[in-house]
């Protein structure tokens, strides 16, 4: 295990650590009882060193491999020259971020099935304003893989233990699918840390509460059926997965709504996701679903305090969002993305970081004076 915490890629210097009800209509039982969207998906073919990625004593690596910002492809004009990849080690994991920026922290936590480049497309304009650290979570890209943990219990601590890494102790969140449901977990289990927290394309945690319908109308059975599918804990989904990732994770990007992703993007999830070890922790967050599920039923009783920004794309979950976030939070400004399905940062960039700008402009200009003594 390395002295330092960070690792650079050797792109430029050293991390420089900074202060700092569902609508009428929708049955809530569907995903505040038990079925909400999208696992924390594992990725990063065995590609850095020919090393399992899941060794937390791995010799000191440069992330340099498929999965790192070098091997990125049609990434927006001049990304490489504000955003590299590390490695951090934080919470017995070594963590790979993408960071870059400058300003108060900014943690973009990703969806499934899909990594810290599904954030590419916002992360520059972000970066004119915040510090900005896109992460891979636990069992994806080029982050470890550890057989459990996949509770958003732990990984929102993974997520707390690398911003202490990185010397952040207050900041922002912005989460999206399954790292929605982290997001929240991260608000709610370490209120003192986080700020301010933006949740998009989830229409709420699922909980204990209710269970979930077993038999759905047809539109929402097509764009949920997924999650009992990756919640089954044996070898079986790997096995019918396997060599055909093309067809299960483009329907999944074709279903959720919105225009279709382009061909670079989905081809380069489909090749993150190849590999064994990938889907296996992809389908970790699922398989831990029921633990999930009673620890929000805790969370629940505590509304959260922080301003909270509630996401949905018209074309998916739309006001559902805003909706059960409603119930679990004091201060709750709900939004939908006009055109947009649930990829929201890749479908409707521009529109998101308009959203994303007016809410985060309190935070950014609370923590200015910070910065500024």
């Amino acid at each position: 295990m390395n002295d330092s915490p960070v690792e650079s890629s050797g792109q430029d210097g050293p991390v420089r650590p900074t202060s700092h009800r569902a609508p009428r209509g929708f049955s809530r039982r569907l995903f505040v009882g038990g079925a909400a969207a999208s696992a924390v998906a594992a990725a990063g073919v065995p590609l850095v060193g020919g090393l399992s990625s899941a060794s937390a004593t791995a010799p000191k690596r440069m992330p340099r491999g498929f999965g790192s910002v070098s091997t990125a492809p049609r990434l927006p004009a001049g990304f490489t020259k504000t955003f590299t990849s590390r490695f951090v080690q934080a919470n017995g994991l070594r963590q790979h971020v993408v960071v870059g920026g400058e300003g108060p922290p900014l943690l973009l936590v990703h969806g499934w099935p899909e990594n810290w480049y599904a954030w590419r497309m916002v992360m520059p304009e972000l970066a004119r304003h915040y510090t900005v650290i896109a992460v891979d979570q636990r069992g994806i890209g080029l982050t470890d893989k550890p057989n459990d943990g996949y509770d958003t219990g732990t990984l929102a601590d993974d997520l707390v233990a690398l911003m202490d890494a990185l010397g952040h102790e207050k900041f922002a969140v912005v989460g999206h699918d399954t790292g929605m449901i982290i997001g929240y977990a991260l608000a709610a289990d370490h209120p003192d840390r986080v700020e301010y927290v933006a949740l998009a394309e989830v229409p709420g945690p699922p909980t204990t509460e209710h269970s979930p319908d077993l038999f759905l109308p047809e539109r929402d059975n097509n764009r949920l059926w997924h999650i009992p599918f990756n919640r089954v804990n044996h070898e079986l989904t790997e096995k019918l997965v396997r060599g055909r990732e093309d067809v299960f994770f483009g329907y999944e990007f074709d279903i959720q709504g919105g225009k279709r992703l382009p061909d670079y993007a989905r081809e380069y999830y489909f090749r993150l996701f190849s590999d064994p070890e990938t889907l296996r922790g992809g389908f970790g967050f699922y398989r831990a679903w029921e633990v999930t599920q009673k620890q929000n039923d805790d969370r629940s009783k505590t509304k959260l305090t922080m301003p909270v920004l509630a996401i949905g794309g018209s074309e998916s979950w739309g006001p559902y969002v805003g909706g059960a976030m409603s119930g679990l939070a004091n201060d709750v400004r709900g939004v939908v993305i006009p055109g947009s399905g649930h990829w929201v940062a890749e479908q409707a960039p521009k529109e998101l970081l308009a959203e994303l700008t007016d809410f985060l402009a309190p935070y950014r200009r609370a923590a200015a004076p910070r910065r500024s003594r």
